[in-house]
């Protein structure tokens, strides 16, 4: 009776033991992905995002902020079919919940959808829970209107810090910046808006151009957007299609580099 006992202890301590290896191990793993992750990201005692793409093919990625107004929608919808083109569309949670037919339309023409936040706060001045939930509200929204699963994330005002972009990792994202600034918003007038892009010091292979949904001249300025930058023999692609997910740091500038 006695051994049987003592055989009893033995096997509740090993079962004990073998269930804290497994925690363990998890564990372990779990720590080693994140690390994995945000290392590609870790550039001295920061975390940057993706400003940029190193690649030698000549192609460029168009995105899109969206967080007021429609009116221009369906014209540049229109272009970008003319153009055969597709892009990225950074998307608030008002926007989302004012537009599901725009959302819609998105995802059916094939553009990407990304994370602009739900309330276009300043994501360094919230917490870090606060962080998820500004990106995980917006998230679920697209995805029970479309199904759609978003990878994409740019912080508004492109204002971010350690916390915004390990949150971001955290989430599933990839926190998205750019490199070539329309400056549309600033509603300089169409042929600004084609030269501040065409002409731009940083436009190069792996560029990432910001415009916005909704600014006075965007739609306007479109077309001949478009067709210079075809005619500078650039390939547009939705950023989905340029950055690289994983075996991949940053430089000092943010640019994505393969391993």
């Amino acid at each position: 009776m006695a051994q049987f006992i003592l055989a009893g202890k033995y096997a509740k301590k090993s079962r004990i033991i073998t269930s804290l290896v497994i925690v363990l191990s998890v564990l372990v793993g779990c720590a080693y992905f994140t690390t994995k992750v945000l290392a590609n990201s870790t550039v001295g005692d920061w975390e940057l995002p993706i400003y940029c793409v190193d690649t030698d093919e000549k192609k460029v990625a168009l995105s899109f902020d969206a967080a007021w107004g429609t009116e221009d929608f369906s014209r540049i919808m229109d272009i970008l079919d003319q153009h055969q083109v597709h892009v990225t569309f950074f998307m608030t949670g008002g926007w989302v919940d004012a537009n599901p037919d725009c959302v819609k339309t998105l995802v059916e023409k094939g553009h990407d959808l990304g994370n602009h936040s739900e309330h276009h706060y300043d994501m360094t001045t919230i917490s870090k829970s606060e962080q998820k939930e500004e990106l995980m509200s917006v998230h679920n929204k697209v995805k029970e209107l479309t199904g759609y699963e978003m990878k994409l994330f740019r912080p508004p005002y492109g204002a971010y810090d350690n916390s915004v972009i390990s949150t971001a990792y955290e989430c599933n994202y990839y926190p998205i910046q750019w490199s070539v600034d329309s400056l549309d918003w600033k509603d300089y007038g169409t042929d600004s808006i084609i030269r501040t892009v065409c002409e731009n010091k940083s436009l190069g292979p792996g560029a990432i151009i910001l415009c916005h949904n909704g600014a006075k001249y965007t739609a306007d300025a479109l077309d001949g957007l478009l067709t210079n930058l075809e005619e500078q023999g650039y390939t547009i692609v939705p950023i989905s299609e340029l950055i690289m997910t994983e075996n991949y740091h940053m430089d000092v500038t943010g640019k994505q580099i393969a391993d």
